[in-house]
C-alpha cells in the first residue's frame, strides 16, 4: 500500500508540474480572447515544450542557473494563472478544454497503474523494458542517463556515451522535461524519471483531440476514436516505455490540427498561426528525429490545402530556425557528429563511423546499387505490411498453446503488433472495407467521412515517404518503432472514425474487440522482475482510471454537437 501511495503522489506531482507552463499559456490566451479549441491547445504543447528546453539550455549553461529557472517556471506559471484567472475567465471555453485535460490525467494514471501492475517499481527502467513487449533495448532509459549528466555537470566536458549512443544522437526534449522536474522529486532507482515519461508521453492525447476538434467530429465519435486509440495496446507499450516518441507525435499532430481545420484559409494568413505551426514542427523533431517522417507530407499536405503567403512562411522558417539552431550547434561543435540516427536510418549503417552523413548515405545507395536498393525497399514495404510476422507469430502461438506455454503463446501474439504496421492495426482493418462497400451502395458525407478519407489518404501518402526514406535491409527496416508513431496514432483513429460513418454499432463493436484484445495482451506481466508480484492497490487504480477513460469518452457532449466554428478567435 505505501509503494502504491508513493506512486500516487508522485504522478499527481508530475502531471501538475507538466501542466502548469502549459495551463498558464493557455489561460493568458483566454484573456487574450482566443477561442479556438485546437489552436490553444496548440499553445498548451509549445509552452509545455518550451519550457522544457528553457530548462534543458539553463542547465547546460550551469547546473545552478537551471535550477533557478525550474523554480521560477513554475512559480512564474503560477503567477500568469493568477493573473489571468483574477477578473474571470470564459466558463464555456474552459469547459471545452477540461475534456482534453481530464482524458491526458486519466490516460497517465492507467498507463502507469497498469505498467506496475505486477510491481517492479524499484526496477521502473528494466520493468518498463519487459513489462508489454519483448526485452526491448536500451532506449527508455537515455533520456534519463544524459539528464544526470547535465543536472550534475552543465556544459564541463562532454558526457559518456551509454551503449555508444552519444548525448548528441537523440534530440534533448524529453531531456528537458526531467531536468525541468528533478529539482522537485527524485530517487536513485528512476521512479520519478519513469513517472515523468508516462506524463509526458500522454500529451498525444492533447495533440490528437486538437485534430478531431478542428476536423469538427462530432463528441460521440471523436469520444470512441479517442478511446480506441488510448486503450490500444500499442498506446500502452509506448506509453511505458518512455523513449520519446509518443512525446513527438503530441506536437506533429497539433500541427496537423492546424491544417486539417475548414479554417485553413484563414489561419495560413496569420503570422501568429504560423509562429505557432512552426514551433510545433521544431518541437517534434526536438523529440524525435523520426518525426521527419510525418513531417514531409505534413508539409506536402497543407501545400495541398493552400499555400501560406510568403510572409506566413517566413515567419515559420524564422521561428524554426531559432528553435533548431542550438541544437544543431550542439551537435556539431559540442559533441560531434550527432548524426548516428541519420546514417542508421537513411543510409543503413548502424556502426559508428567517422563519414558525414551525407558521404555515408551515398556510400550506402552505391553499394546497394539498383537492385539492391529495390530490394531493401521492398523489404521495407512487406515489413509494413506484415504478412509473414503475422504468419509466424500465429504458427508460434499455436505451438505455444499446444504446449500449454500461455506466456510464450502471448508473446508470440504480440510481437508482429510491436514490429508491423498493419498487424498493430489489426481488426481496425475493417474500415477501408467497410467504406468501400458504403461508397458503393450510396454517397455517404459529413466531416465524419470527409475527416476518415483524408487522414487515411494522409497515412497512406505518410507510409510511402517513410517506406521510401527508410534505407531498408537489416539493419534499417521500416518496422513501427523506427518510425514515427504519429502515424499508427493517426490511422487507428481515422479507422474508427471511418467505421463510425458507416454504421455506429459497427464502429462499437470493432472498438470493443480491439480494446479487448489490447488488454488480453496488456494485463499479464510475461517476463516479470524476480521477487515481484500483482499489486492489489495498482489494479484497482488502473481498474478505477480505465473505467472513467470509458465514461468520459463514450458518454459524448450534450452541450457541443460539433458543429460550432473552431475559429481564431
Amino acid at each position: 500500500m505505501s509503494e502504491g501511495l508513493e506512486l500516487t503522489w508522485m504522478l499527481i506531482l508530475h502531471l501538475a508540474l507538466t501542466a502548469v507552463p502549459a495551463a498558464a499559456a493557455v489561460l493568458v490566451a483566454v484573456r487574450g480572447g482566443l477561442r479556438s479549441v485546437p489552436l490553444l491547445l496548440g499553445i498548451a504543447l509549445v509552452a509545455s515544450g518550451a519550457g522544457a528546453m528553457l530548462a534543458f539550455w539553463a542547465y547546460y549553461t550551469d547546473p545552478m542557473v537551471g535550477q533557478a529557472v525550474s523554480f521560477l517556471l513554475v512559480l512564474g506559471s503560477v503567477q500568469a494563472i493568477a493573473w489571468a484567472s483574477w477578473s474571470g475567465l470564459d466558463r464555456e471555453i474552459l469547459r471545452r478544454l477540461a475534456t482534453p485535460a481530464a482524458l491526458w490525467v486519466l490516460s497517465s494514471a492507467f498507463v502507469l497503474f497498469l505498467g506496475f501492475l505486477h510491481g517492479g517499481q524499484d526496477e521502473p527502467v528494466a520493468m518498463a523494458a519487459t513489462r508489454f513487449s519483448h526485452s526491448l533495448p536500451v532506449d527508455n532509459d537515455i533520456p534519463r542517463y544524459f539528464s544526470e549528466w547535465f543536472y550534475e555537470h552543465g556544459r564541463d566536458g562532454s558526457p559518456l556515451p551509454l551503449f555508444s549512443w552519444l548525448s548528441s544522437d537523440r534530440p534533448p526534449l524529453q531531456v528537458g522535461y526531467v531536468l525541468s522536474q528533478r529539482p522537485f522529486g527524485w530517487d536513485e532507482v528512476g521512479l520519478h524519471y519513469q513517472v515523468t515519461g508516462v506524463v509526458v508521453q500522454q500529451l498525444w492525447i492533447l495533440g490528437m483531440w486538437a485534430v478531431l476538434c478542428a476536423a469538427r467530429i462530432r463528441p460521440a465519435a471523436r469520444g470512441l476514436a479517442m478511446f480506441a486509440v488510448i486503450v490500444s495496446d500499442f498506446a500502452i507499450l509506448h506509453g511505458f516505455f518512455v523513449w520519446p516518441k509518443l512525446l513527438a507525435a503530441a506536437f506533429l499532430l497539433g500541427a496537423l490540427a492546424i491544417v486539417v481545420s475548414p479554417s485553413w484559409a484563414e489561419l495560413r494568413r496569420s503570422n501568429a498561426v504560423a509562429a505557432l505551426f512552426a514551433a510545433l514542427c521544431a518541437l517534434a523533431m526536438l523529440a524525435h528525429g523520426a518525426s521527419a517522417f510525418v513531417l514531409l507530407p505534413l508539409l506536402g499536405f497543407a501545400a495541398w490545402r493552400g499555400m501560406p503567403s510568403w510572409r506566413w512562411l517566413a515567419v515559420a522558417a524564422l521561428v524554426g530556425f531559432v528553435a533548431l539552431a542550438p541544437w544543431s550547434a550542439y551537435q556539431r561543435f559540442a559533441d560531434p557528429p550527432g548524426d548516428r540516427l541519420l546514417k542508421w536510418q537513411l543510409g543503413g549503417m548502424l556502426e559508428v563511423t567517422d563519414e558525414g552523413a551525407l558521404e555515408t548515405i551515398a556510400d550506402g545507395y552505391a553499394e546497394a546499387g539498383a537492385g539492391g536498393t529495390l530490394e531493401n525497399k521492398w523489404r521495407n514495404l512487406t515489413s509494413v505490411a506484415g504478412v509473414s510476422e503475422t504468419r509466424e507469430g500465429v504458427r508460434l502461438a499455436l505451438d505455444y498453446a499446444g504446449e500449454g506455454s500461455f506466456g510464450n503463446t502471448l508473446a508470440a501474439l504480440r510481437f508482429p503488433r510491436f514490429i508491423s504496421l498493419l498487424p498493430l492495426l489489426g481488426v481496425f482493418l475493417l474500415a477501408p472495407l467497410a467504406m468501400a462497400v458504403a461508397r458503393i451502395r450510396g454517397s455517404p458525407g459529413g466531416a465524419e467521412w470527409r475527416f476518415a478519407l483524408q487522414m487515411l489518404g494522409f497515412c497512406v501518402l505518410a507510409t510511402l515517404v517513410w517506406v521510401l526514406l527508410m534505407f531498408g535491409g537489416q539493419e534499417s527496416n521500416a518496422t513501427v518503432h523506427v518510425g514515427s508513431l504519429a502515424l499508427p496514432l493517426l490511422a487507428i483513429c481515422a479507422c474508427t472514425i471511418g467505421l463510425y460513418a458507416v454504421s455506429r454499432l459497427l464502429a462499437l463493436a470493432v472498438v470493443a474487440i480491439g480494446a479487448t484484445t489490447s488488454l488480453a495482451l496488456c494485463v499479464p506481466s510475461l517476463m516479470p522482475i524476480e521477487g515481484t508480484s500483482y499489486s492489489p492497490f495498482s489494479a484497482a487504480l488502473a481498474t478505477t482510471a480505465f473505467a472513467a477513460l470509458a465514461f468520459l469518452c463514450l458518454r459524448g457532449d450534450p452541450g457541443d454537437d460539433g458543429s460550432r466554428p473552431y475559429t481564431a478567435r
